[in-house]
């Protein structure tokens, strides 16, 4: 579906950061499956906002500063989410999403103070060489089905449900820790 900027043809869904600050990401209400927020991108947006990686009383900032893709992004909650901790990130998808996109930034651009977003057109297989610097984080949620087929050039690693948010995760949703093979 081509994204309108007809107000009537969004629904917002919240979710709240532990700051307190709210992310309000417009959804379709028609649409394939890159125009909604699907549970497994909350899963892993709150997982990003843990202790491991972002404790402002202990001074642990992982994202600040630091330079985030995200691959499938849809309506960009995940980069979104990386952003607000102080990432410098880069939401991609298809052209038909990027002007769903492009609402969700601005409509959060306020709680993006110390990282940036921005959107790209990326379809995959294409030529990624104009992402400079190189990112140093990959960022895709709902996008690998099938674990097994990274596993010949990839090593994956299962976060367990341990150290992800308490609230936001699910028996069902697998956050991956995944690295090229040397």
């Amino acid at each position: 579906m081509a994204a309108d900027t007809d107000e009537a043809d969004y629904f917002v869904r919240e979710i709240e950061k532990n700051d307190g600050c709210t992310l309000k990401v417009k959804q379709y209400y028609l649409g394939d499956v890159g125009c909604v927020v699907w549970d497994a991108a909350i899963v892993l947006a709150k997982y990003l906002e843990t202790k491991l990686f972002y404790n402002p009383s202990s001074g642990v900032n992982v994202w600040a500063g630091k330079n985030v893709v995200e691959l499938g992004a849809g309506t960009g909650v995940v980069g979104l989410m990386a952003a607000t901790l102080g990432a410098a990130v880069t939401v991609t998808d298809l052209e038909d999403l990027q002007s769903l996109l492009r609402v969700n930034i601005q409509d959060n651009q306020a709680l993006v103070s110390r990282g940036s977003v921005t959107a790209k057109v990326l379809k995959w297989g294409e030529d990624v060489s104009d992402f400079q610097p190189p990112p140093h984080y990959v960022l895709m949620a709902d996008c690998i089905y099938y674990e097994q087929l990274l596993q010949q050039n990839f090593n994956c690693e299962e976060i367990p449900s341990d150290k992800q948010d308490p609230e936001f995760s699910s028996p069902d949703i697998h956050i991956l820790h995944i690295w090229k093979k040397v």
